[in-house]
């Protein structure tokens, strides 16, 4: 396997510490929010920036699956990405909510580039039987 890119990341004090790229490119607070215990303050959390990421990667998997199937997306096309922290018996983990806006794509086609997506997007891939993804296809009202 060839390495295409690498990116270093720093966290130091942990979920309420500070994050950092060895570029400087992302340079931030960390907190916790109020619902896991924390004083709320106005950092971000991991789960904010797993989102982000989750969403930008599969986002960039959709526009791969588009053009192989010669699909033009709209400029604003989008997806949101809702990560949940849970709680149970076995300890936490994630779950994750991927909600597709693709504007102009019928269902049919839609689900098709979403599923596709999902198999390639190195995110889904890493969180493969690892957490529960919801992939919800959203369209023109």
């Amino acid at each position: 396997m060839k390495t295409l890119y690498e990116a270093t990341s720093t966290v130091v004090g942990g979920r309420n510490g500070h994050a950092s790229t060895e570029d400087g490119t992302l340079d931030l607070n960390l907190s916790v929010p109020k619902s896991m215990g924390g004083d709320g303050s106005e950092g971000t959390n991991p789960e904010q920036l797993f989102g982000c990421a989750y969403a930008a990667c599969f986002g960039g998997a959709v526009q791969v699956i588009a053009k192989k199937k010669r699909i033009e997306l709209s400029d604003d096309f989008s997806v949101t990405a809702t990560i949940g922290f849970c709680e149970d018996e076995d300890g936490a983990f994630l779950e994750a909510t991927l909600d597709c806006y693709l504007p102009g794509v019928d269902v049919k086609t839609g689900e098709d580039i979403l599923n596709k997506a999902h198999e390639i997007c190195p995110f889904s891939k890493a969180t493969r039987d690892n957490i529960t993804v919801t992939l919800n296809l959203l369209l023109d009202e």
